[in-house]
């Protein structure tokens, strides 16, 4: 009991020590890090942490396409207008915090293409550019195969038709 009286007393006759202490060690871990110093810290928007996980996606073999089949035609329907762009970032979501990133992807692979390979190779892709391009930390990718691309299945091309 008397240890106690002592702990509170010793807390009570330092606690301008032990509060600025304190507040000093939290400004300087939130001035740590890559994105953050005492000359000012930086904020990455989502967008560009889902470009660059989209191109990352696209630069693996097998990756055929990314986003549903909805996305892939409004995607299809934008290149089309003149002097539209590519949306990089289809079927790439994230949530980006102050530290870390938080990647999905939704993709069609290529057929005859191992998937799990492909899951492993697009992971290490997409944590690689964003942690070397961002100083964000990576902590998943969840990566979801929503097709299988068959050579000569293009939907882009037309159809043979079976009447004349």
């Amino acid at each position: 009991m008397a240890d106690t009286t002592t702990t509170s007393a010793a807390k009570t006759t330092s606690p301008a020590t032990t509060s600025s202490t304190t507040s000093t060690e939290v400004v300087k871990a939130e001035t740590t890090g890559p994105l953050a110093s005492q000359q000012g810290r930086t904020s990455i928007a989502d967008t560009v942490v889902s470009k660059i996980a989209g191109i990352a996606t696209r630069e693996v073999s097998g990756v055929h396409d990314l986003g549903g089949n909805t996305a892939r035609a409004v995607g299809a329907l934008r290149e089309r207008i003149p002097g539209s762009r590519t949306n990089l970032s289809q079927g790439v979501n994230v949530e980006v915090g102050e530290r870390q990133a938080a990647v999905d992807v939704d993709l069609i692979a290529e057929y005859g293409v191992s998937i799990a390979e492909l899951a492993s190779g697009v992971r290490r892709n997409v944590i690689g550019s964003v942690e070397r391009m961002t100083g964000l930390e990576v902590t998943e990718v969840n990566i979801t195969v929503l097709d299988v691309h068959l050579e000569g299945d293009d939907s882009d091309q037309p159809s043979e038709s079976r009447v004349e």
